[in-house]
């Protein structure tokens, strides 16, 4: 098992951010969605692309870089928005406990294969070897607010794996 990479944020990182965040704005990407969360510091809105995941009945948000902007500023907040095409919806956050992360992140991958490199487990390991990983890759559990069906709007990567 090779040492799998550290996220270091480029140039190239950005533009590709910025691309997939038009694109999933206006709902031409399949799974991804737009992560809009006010910012730790300066209080502004923050956006980017992510892709959400069903997993035991719940809707995850997975840090495959490990604890980044959107992560402090997920954890400072504790709500959020995620939006495709005209659609947004608020959730709450819930920072996964250790021993739930396993499960979400052996799902993550295989739906959203290319973060494999910035992780140790491999598609075919087992969960237990993704739970080893969890101080590395931050989980949320996101709650609906408003009482809306979880997973009407933009939702999560549900394919079976």
């Amino acid at each position: 098992m090779s040492e799998p990479k550290q996220y270091q944020p480029s140039k190239v990182m950005n533009a590709a951010n910025a691309m997939m965040r038009g694109l999933a704005r206006i709902g031409l990407v399949p799974h991804v969605v737009v992560l809009t969360v006010r910012g730790r510091t300066s209080g502004e809105p923050r956006s980017l692309p992510v892709t959400p995941i069903e997993q035991g009945g719940s809707i995850w948000l997975v840090s495959p870089y490990g604890t980044v902007a959107w992560v402090r500023n997920v954890r400072a907040a504790g709500d959020i928005a995620l939006s495709r095409g005209r659609t947004t919806r608020r959730f709450t956050t819930r920072e996964a406990r250790p021993d739930e992360v396993g499960p979400v992140l052996k799902r993550y991958v295989a739906v959203v294969p290319i973060v494999l490199p910035y992780f140790a487990a491999g598609v075919s390991d087992p969960v237990e070897t993704f739970a080893a990983e969890a101080d590395r890759h931050p989980v949320f559990e996101l709650t609906a607010v408003g009482g809306s069906d979880a997973l009407s709007g933009p939702g999560p990567a549900s394919q079976n794996v």
